[in-house]
Formats: structure tokens, C-alpha cells, sequence
């Protein structure tokens, strides 16, 4: 009978076959085949080094990336059959290609290992969904300014405590959601630079001693580093974990985000409506739509964040340097990815298309008191202490809360029983409009700070690189 443990690449050493339910259990191949096309570029760049070294020749070399490209194309067109009894997909590729061009094939992996082959294939896929996740980010900012600029002046109540608190515009609102986007822009930018390290030719874990060049295949493959201890380089995952902490802060906003429409588009705040499209309805009760995008990224930030627990669960204990429970780095990081883009996508789609309802904000605005605070300052520029000036708002409002008026809707006569320093110009501090517009200073929510914000953003904007 023949020994079935020949059957794999590393099976000389065994003297029987791997059990059934063992090699499906251990086998990776059906979800790192996502790296396919990052296994082929790595393999190419490493047979051109080794060509370039005198390891390979010329026509090896040239058979190998001719093979490799029709695999490729194989792929492409779904004409690969992915076996588990070769585990994953690095010998997947290599398995086939020997098929392809003879004993050229089973030379590829000279001077390298399956430990630093993966390292490479993940770092190559993470750094090009990077740069998808980016240029989603971009495309939502670019939404988020958009609506800014037309929503400029739309007078809005600003909150703390879910309680009305400041009127503020609804541009400066959406110009407060580009600068969180912008952060989590900027920390993806620098988690990328730790990304694009390449950790090939660390081979196993002790490096290899064939004359190779590192410096070919990095620049080959377009690395700005390479991994300087080979322990370290076919071992740590931090890059992964710190891309993956990134992307909760992502989701976290955009769950901040998601609160925001659900609440804005209840009846009970009617502040906005979200376009048919984004919506879905009740199987049940004809008059509902439901905002079933906001929701269910609102849900799905829960998924990411259990990704950051897993991956940082999988390195916590383990020693230097490879091992095998580096195979489960894989599916939450590939989840993680496909979640992230597709939340931001689906944002980016929707917020431009986001209608106002400009009476009702205004309304909510006009409620709750929410220029007591420009009441406050008005009596200290009268010269009123702060504190005494905050007693004698407080005791206004009271007395509005007892009549049913705003401050806005008292008389003269009725605001100086609180006060004898009030005139008639406490009045163009009273109305919405004089409330934001006297907050014109950089940061502030006046109409033209919102205008200057958005030039601000639209140059940044303009200026990335994608």
C-alpha cells in the first residue's frame, strides 16, 4: 500500500497519513484563497531575486512567472480547483504550477518559507484594502462637506445630555463627523507605513543561506521596509491588530454617526429623512421605514470590536516564533476588512442624499431654552459676574418654564424683573440666528466658519494621494 503521507510537500518525515478530520480541521485554504493574487506577486518577486542572485536561471525564472500568470488567470476565470489535502493556498499555487512546468515548480521555494511567505501574502492584502479603506473615507468626507456647505445656515439644537443645550447649524454638526473621519484617515495612513514592511526572506524563523537580496524583492513588491529580525518577522501580527483597533475607532464613529440618524429620523425628532432607497419596511405596519443601513452598522461595530478581542486574545501567549494559531489572524482580519469598507461605502452613498427638514430642527431649536447660555454671557459683557448672571438666567427660565415661553418670547419687561442691566439689545442675542452667528471664531458654529471650514476641507481633500 502506499504511503499516503508522501502525498503532502512536508511528508517525508511521516510515516502515516494525516487523519481525515485533521486535515480538513487544520486546513486554511478556504479563506486564505483570498491572497491568492498577493501569493502569485510575492512568488514572482522572490523567483526574480533568486534569478537575479544566480539561485535560478534565466528560463526557470521565466517559466516560473509564466506559470504563475496562467494560474493566475485561472483563478480569475474560476478554473482552479482548490484542494484542502494541500492545506492552503500558498501550496495550492505551488502544487499546481509544478503540474504546470515540471520540476521548475518545486525550486520556487527556495529560500523561503510558508511562515514568511504568509506573513508577506497578508501584509500585500492588508496594505491594498488599506488603500480601499481610505479612498471610502475620502468619498464620505467628501459627502460629509458637501452636505455642510448647503446645510450651512440650517439652525439645528446642539445637545449634551440628549437635553437641548446651544443652538448650532447642521453644517457645523456634519463638519464634526469629518473631523473624526479625518483622525481615523490619519491613523490608517500610519498604521500603513508599519504595514508595508516585508517580512520575506526571514524563510522559517532564522533567515536562510541562500545568497538572496532582500532589497530586489522589497522594491519589487513595493515595500518602503524590511523586517530586520527574522524571529520577529514571521511571527508578530501587531500590524494586524493595530489595523483592526483602527477600524473600531472607524466603526465607533460611524455607530456615533448611525445613533444620530436613527434619532434624527424618528417621528419624535423628524429632523431628517433618508432616501427610500436606504430604507426597507415592516412586514407588518404598511407606514413604516424603517433606517435599516444606520442600524445595522450601528450592529455590525460590535463584530469589529470582537475581532480586536480575538486577535489580541491569539498573540497574547504565544512564544517565539511561528506557530500554528497564527491560522486564526486570518478570517476576523478578512471580516474586519470587508465590514469596514462596506459600512463606509454604504455612507458614503447615503449622506449626500440626506434631506432637511429645516422646520422642525428649527423648532426643536427654538425650544428647551437653548440661548439661556448667550442670556449668561450678555449680562457679564453688562458686567455682571458669571455666577450671579447664570442665578439670574436660571431664575428666567424658570419663569418660562411656569408660562410656557421661550426667552426669546418674553418682553423687555418681563426679562428685566430678572435684571435691571437689560435692554432692548438682549434681543439680538435671544433669536437663533444671533446665537450662532456670534460664535464666529475658528471652531465655531456661525455660517461662516462652517463656509471656512469646508475650503479648509475641500483643499485636504483635494491634496490625497489615492
Amino acid at each position: 500500500m502506499a504511503d499516503q503521507s508522501q502525498d503532502k510537500p512536508w511528508g517525508g518525515r511521516f510515516s502515516e497519513a494525516t487523519d481525515a478530520f485533521v486535515e480538513a480541521f487544520t486546513a486554511s485554504v478556504t479563506f486564505d484563497q483570498k491572497m491568492a493574487n498577493q501569493d502569485i506577486d510575492g512568488s514572482i518577486a522572490h523567483a526574480t531575486m533568486l534569478a537575479e542572485v544566480g539561485v535560478l536561471t534565466h528560463d526557470e525564472k521565466q517559466q516560473i512567472i509564466d506559470g504563475l500568470e496562467e494560474i493566475r488567470q485561472d483563478i480569475k476565470d474560476g478554473n482552479f480547483d482548490w484542494s484542502i489535502s494541500l492545506e492552503d493556498v500558498h501550496m495550492n499555487i505551488e502544487a499546481r504550477l509544478t503540474d504546470k512546468i515540471g520540476i521548475t515548480g518545486k525550486k520556487l521555494h527556495t529560500g523561503r518559507s510558508r511562515n514568511d511567505q504568509v506573513a508577506t501574502d497578508i501584509r500585500l492584502y492588508l496594505r491594498e484594502a488599506i488603500d480601499n479603506i481610505l479612498g471610502e473615507i475620502t468619498r464620505l468626507q467628501t459627502g460629509l462637506v458637501g452636505l455642510a456647505e448647503r446645510e450651512a445656515d440650517a439652525i439645528m439644537p446642539g445637545f449634551t445630555h440628549l437635553q437641548t443645550a446651544q443652538p448650532v447649524t447642521f453644517g457645523h454638526h456634519m463638519m464634526a463627523w469629518y473631523e473624526m473621519l479625518t483622525r481615523d484617515y490619519e491613523r490608517l495612513v500610519d498604521c500603513r507605513k508599519r504595514v508595508n514592511r516585508m517580512p520575506l526572506g526571514s524563510a522559517a524563523l532564522a533567515g536562510t543561506t541562500y545568497p538572496i537580496n532582500r532589497e530586489i524583492t522589497a522594491k519589487l513588491l513595493g515595500f518602503e521596509g524590511i523586517s530586520e529580525n527574522s524571529l520577529d518577522g514571521v511571527s508578530d501580527r501587531d500590524f494586524a491588530i493595530e489595523f483592526i483597533s483602527a477600524s473600531s475607532l472607524i466603526m465607533t464613529h460611524l455607530s456615533r454617526f448611525s445613533e444620530e440618524l436613527v434619532l434624527w429620523t424618528s417621528a419624535q425628532f423628524n429632523f431628517i429623512d433618508l432616501p427610500d432607497r436606504f430604507c426597507t419596511g415592516s412586514s407588518i405596519m404598511p407606514q413604516k421605514k424603517n433606517p435599516d443601513v444606520p442600524e445595522l452598522v450601528r450592529g455590525k461595530t460590535g463584530r469589529v470590536n470582537g475581532h480586536l478581542i480575538c486577535l489580541l486574545t491569539l498573540m497574547k501567549g504565544q512564544p517565539l516564533a511561528y506557530n500554528k494559531d497564527n491560522q486564526e489572524d486570518k478570517e476576523p482580519l478578512f471580516d474586519t476588512i470587508e465590514t469596514v469598507f462596506n459600512c463606509l461605502r454604504a455612507y458614503a452613498d447615503m449622506v449626500p442624499a440626506i434631506e432637511i427638514k429645516h422646520d422642525s430642527m428649527r423648532e426643536a431649536a427654538r425650544r428647551g431654552f437653548s440661548t439661556a447660555t448667550d442670556l449668561a454671557d450678555y449680562l457679564v459683557k453688562k458686567g455682571v459676574a458669571f455666577r450671579d448672571s447664570h442665578e439670574v438666567v436660571g431664575k428666567a427660565v424658570r419663569y418660562g418654564l411656569d408660562t410656557n415661553k421661550d426667552l426669546s418670547e418674553m418682553t423687555l419687561e418681563e426679562l428685566q424683573v430678572f435684571s435691571d442691566v437689560i435692554d432692548d439689545s438682549v434681543f439680538d442675542v435671544l433669536t437663533l440666528e444671533g446665537s450662532v452667528n456670534a460664535r464666529d471664531h475658528l471652531g465655531g458654529t456661525a455660517p461662516a466658519q462652517v463656509k471656512a471650514a469646508t475650503a479648509r476641507a475641500r483643499k485636504v481633500l483635494a491634496g490625497r494621494d489615492l
